[in-house]
């Protein structure tokens, strides 16, 4: 199907939240794909199917299903600035985000990608270390751990403040809603950020401690 010009934004957005893909990788899979005539975005394989005028046409497919066909402008590709950002705002899109969110669609750790948000994700406590303390911008100090955290998929950390650190116990089957990843010091996170939630839906027959401070 032919998109409108000015749907084509809104229906790119949808896509990215549907397919819990990051806006921006989607429109990088866009570009990548005019240059290299394929590219992958999560579980989305973007084909470039060739030019009429000024128009790029791209297929989408997942597991060799079409998931849409459209034309995009090639100044559209050349854009520097992200324009997905203000696509996602639109109460259109915050309704789907919400309705989704209502669904609790969990994905796996091996589908996480920097700069991903509203993540709904369950996994298994595998490490909690020693909390360490750190100072904040604000002139206070605030203990903070990362745990290890896992599902049959993979492993990742899980930065957790203050109160959210003593919610879990290794072992306990945790369930994360809302959640962020971001990278720090190279290496991938989960964070709850401002609206993340932690739920402990199973917890360990045994409750080891959180390693001591003192040997």
């Amino acid at each position: 199907m032919r998109q409108k010009k000015s749907t084509l934004g809104e229906h790119l957005a949808l896509l990215s939240v549907k397919y819990n893909v990051y806006p921006n990788e989607v429109f990088q899979a866009l570009v990548l794909a005019k240059k290299n005539e394929i590219a992958y975005c999560g579980d989305l394989k973007i084909e470039y199917r060739g030019k009429i005028k000024s128009e790029i046409i791209f297929l989408i497919t997942k597991n060799h299903e079409v998931v849409a066909q459209f034309r995009v402008e090639e100044g559209f590709l050349l854009r520097k600035d992200n324009p997905f950002e203000s696509w996602m705002s639109t109460e259109k899109i915050k309704k789907k985000i919400a309705k989704q969110n209502t669904e609790s669609i969990y994905v796996q750790i091996k589908d996480l990608r920097a700069g991903m948000k509203r993540i709904n994700l369950k996994a298994k406590v595998q490490e909690i270390p020693k909390p360490a303390q750190v100072h904040t911008q604000f002139g206070n100090t605030v203990m903070v751990v990362n745990a290890l955290v896992g599902d049959e998929t993979g492993k990742i950390k899980l930065c957790l403040w203050e109160a959210q650190i003593n919610q879990i116990n290794v072992d306990d089957n945790i369930e994360l809603k809302n959640g962020q990843v971001s990278v720090f010091r190279g290496e991938k996170q989960l964070r709850l950020g401002k609206n993340g939630s932690l739920n402990v839906f199973k917890r360990s027959e045994a409750k080891p401690q959180i390693a001591s401070a003192s040997r």
